[in-house]
This record gives C-alpha cells, sequence and structure tokens, in this order.
C-alpha cells in the first residue's frame, strides 16, 4: 500500500519476504529457512567446567582442567563456561523454601556460577583469562587474536524471564542448556561437557553400581528412555534436536589427564549425544 503525497510517492512498506504475511503465518517458517544459517566462529570449542563436579572439588579437579585448557588455547578457540554447582542448589533450595517463582530462581541462579567464573579468571589472568558476559560476544574475534581464554558464567541471561517449568518450579534452563546455547548461537565446532564421571550411564554411578555406560546416543531415544537420573539438564536434548549448527555434544571425565586434549582435536573420549 502506498499514500500519494505531493508529486511523489511515500513508502509505507518495505519490500521483505514478510511483506503481506505475519511470522504466524503459516507459511513463515518456509520463507525464514530459505536463507543458510551462519555459522560466526566455526572454529570455536565451547567448554562447560562442571559446577558440583569439578569447581566443588577445589584445586585437586580444576587445576589440571585448566592446565590442559592453557596448553590448548594457542591451538584451539577455547570458550569456558562455568556452572554453578552444590552452592547454587543451596541458594534454590532457600528459594524453593520461601515459595519464590522459578523466575526468581533464575535470577538467583546466575550468582554462584558468575563466582566461579570470576575464580577461574583470576587463576587464568597471567595466560589470558578474561571474564566476559553474554554483551561481549562480539569482542571475542579480538580476545582469540590477542591469546586469549574467555570465560563466562553458564546460566543463561533469562533471569526474570525464564519460561514457567512443565512441573514444579526449578528452573529449566540452567548452565548446561545456557553453555550449549552459547555453542549453537555462535555455531561452534564442538561443545564439550567437563565432568566428574566417564559420561552418561543408565543411572547415577555413584549411587547404582549396576550403571551401564552409554557411549553414544541419539538426543531423541535418549529423552525416550526418561532415565531416572541424567548428567546433562534434560532440556539440551530437546534443543540438540532442533539445532542448526552444534548438532552433537561431548560429555568426559575431566579428572582423567588428557581427556580434553583428545576431545578438542575430535576423538571420541566419553559419551556422545547427537542428533
Amino acid at each position: 500500500m502506498a499514500i500519494i503525497h505531493g508529486e511523489g510517492i511515500d513508502r509505507t512498506d518495505i519490500d521483505t519476504a514478510f511483506q503481506h504475511i505475519s511470522f504466524t503465518h503459516a507459511d513463515a517458517e518456509a520463507l525464514a529457512a530459505k536463507t543458510p544459517v551462519l555459522r560466526i566462529l566455526p572454529q570455536l570449542n565451547v567448554i562447560k567446567v562442571g559446577g558440583q563436579s569439578i569447581m566443588d572439588r577445589g584445586r585437586a579437579a580444576v587445576q589440571p582442567v585448566l592446565t590442559e585448557i592453557i596448553a590448548n588455547k594457542d591451538e584451539h578457540q577455547i570458550l569456558v563456561g562455568v556452572g554453578g554447582g552444590t552452592r547454587a542448589r543451596h541458594a534454590y533450595s532457600v528459594a524453593l523454601d520461601l515459595g519464590l517463582p522459578t523466575s526468581v530462581l533464575a535470577k538467583l541462579g546466575m550468582g554462584v556460577p558468575m563466582q566461579n567464573a570470576r575464580m577461574l579468571q583470576l587463576i587464568l589472568a597471567k595466560d589470558g583469562g578474561v571474564l566476559i558476559d553474554h554483551d561481549d560476544f562480539g569482542k571475542l574475534p579480538l580476545y582469540y587474536r590477542l591469546g586469549c581464554v574467555p570465560i563466562l558464567p553458564g546460566m543463561p541471561p533469562f533471569e526474570h524471564w525464564e519460561k514457567p517449568a512443565k512441573t514444579g518450579r526449578i528452573p529449566t534452563h540452567r548452565t548446561d542448556a545456557g553453555v550449549y546455547l552459547t555453542a549453537e548461537v555462535l555455531g561452534a565446532r564442538s561443545c564439550i561437557f567437563v565432568k566428574d564421571e566417564k559420561g552418561l550411564f543408565t543411572a547415577n554411578p555413584k549411587v547404582d553400581r549396576k550403571a551401564t555406560f552409554i557411549d553414544r546416543i541419539h538426543a531423541g531415544e535418549l529423552e525416550e528412555r526418561q532415565l531416572p537420573d541424567l548428567i546433562i539438564e534434560p532440556i539440551v536434548l530437546t534443543y540438540l534436536q532442533r539445532a542448526q549448527a552444534v548438532k552433537e555434544i561431548q560429555i568426559i571425565d575431566g579428572r582423567v589427564p588428557g581427556n580434553l586434549t583428545r576431545a578438542l582435536n575430535g576423538e571420541h573420549v566419553g559419551t556422545i549425544i547427537y542428533a
């Protein structure tokens, strides 16, 4: 539609694929899918350092992982995301007991991962460790040219806009989800979760001796199994199956020397979950 104005014509519409349909139209997604998705940092490797599994164990678990990160930073672009662990769980527990809603728990959940990220940045400062937040993604190319290791808290910045959970009030999107979504939006080469187990088991091997190891599994099949205890947040399985860039993740035992290096080199050393 146009309006005649004086001697010329003023445009009131912009010529785009969505000029005549809305984003809720049945054909909108088909139009949106015509352009391939740009992988912003296709050589990036996103590493999740577990909160309870690694950080809460202190120097004995943390330092070997950081040593491997330093040894690989000149060969591989590395972005480190950090979990919360036991202190975050305690905060959630108190907030739940006080009757606070999911969105407030999500806001509180940012605190402990940020503390852990600050600690890792200070330890790695002499080797180029730099603390970033989600608004600093545009600076990542510069950081890598300078030989830095960017570190961010793993919690996604949904905070008060966290979606209501299907059941209960525990935030669906916690640090595993935040790290995976970071890898996906940046089009990363790999997404590696550094935990304190070999990978995925049919149950928690710390409490169930009959738990068996799963070295490779499709995300959909894993969802269908409805295992009683997962080593990764279930929502990650959902997003893996929708992914346009990062279509597999690997869970490794960071306490085994060399595991992280091998995973960065593309080796299968733990559990691969794929779509």
